[in-house]
């Protein structure tokens, strides 16, 4: 009887330039890719949460390079990084904008500033880092940009004000399928993952003991029965960077239980 040969891991050799490993799911992605055999270049604007997931991953064994400190919503410090990024393992095959933060309040009491804030750091990060990514992407023949939107981008959300971060994630849709045209002829592909409820370090205190409200239009409406993990939404990202998805580019990957077809 013939031995069965060991199959590769999903991603190995590839490069992939992932933004936000400091905490959350960039965290998760960060490990994910690297023990699917990527090349793993991060950043994150906190320099501590930085070295610990650089520290994490290679005790791990995975091969992996993080920038701390790094402000993507600066255009200059966003191709600073790209370009120290792809140098780091000379080449680039993926990119994954997790990096994200937002501010919420009423559309009547968002101050100006948070919007901006949030246009910054939610939409315009994504913009900068595609931006300077894109002649390299050109010059390796191609690669995987992989966006992450929300499900508040597709719907309204009941338990909290959320119009900035709606619009943001909105603006990062709309600009991925622009990217599916203008990046087709020299192979680069564009897809969103789209999560709903996932536990992260910033709510995991709110699923710890969520309000009455949030349990009744969120979580018990969610017909698979539980919020999302971190794993959940990297699973999407692994398929999605791997050569499995060679041929999908422009597509919107809603990851939420199932929750948002009941409107």
């Amino acid at each position: 009887m013939r031995a069965e040969r060991a199959s590769k891991p999903r991603l190995d050799g590839k490069i992939a330039l992932i933004t936000g490993v400091g905490g959350g799911m960039g965290v998760a992605a960060a490990r994910r890719f690297a023990a699917e055999g990527a090349r793993v270049v991060g950043c994150d604007l906190d320099e501590d949460g930085a070295a610990r997931t650089e520290e994490l991953v290679r005790s791990e064994g995975g091969d992996i390079t993080v920038f701390g400190g790094v402000d993507l919503g600066d255009a200059a410090v966003a191709r600073d990084w790209v370009d120290a990024a792809v140098a780091t393992y000379d080449g680039i095959d993926v990119l994954y904008n997790n990096a994200s933060t937002q501010r919420f309040a009423p559309l009547d009491e968002l101050s100006i500033e948070d919007w901006d804030f949030t246009m910054r750091n939610e939409l315009d990060l994504v913009y900068y880092t595609v931006r300077a990514a894109w002649p390299h992407l050109k010059a390796y023949g191609g690669g995987s940009i992989i966006n992450v939107g929300s499900i508040a981008a597709l719907r309204g959300v009941e338990f909290m004000p959320q119009n900035a971060h709606s619009t943001a994630k909105g603006g990062v849709i709309s600009l991925t399928l622009q990217l599916v045209v203008e990046g087709g002829p020299h192979g680069i592909r564009a897809n969103v993952i789209s999560p709903g409820m996932t536990e992260t370090p910033n709510t995991a205190p709110l699923l710890a003991d969520p309000p009455e409200r949030m349990r009744r239009v969120v979580l018990d409406r969610i017909p698979l029965g539980r919020h999302g993990q971190p794993e959940d939404v990297v699973n999407a990202a692994v398929f999605l960077a791997s050569d499995e998805s060679s041929w999908i580019s422009g597509t919107n990957i809603v990851i939420d239980g199932g929750a948002s077809v009941l409107g």
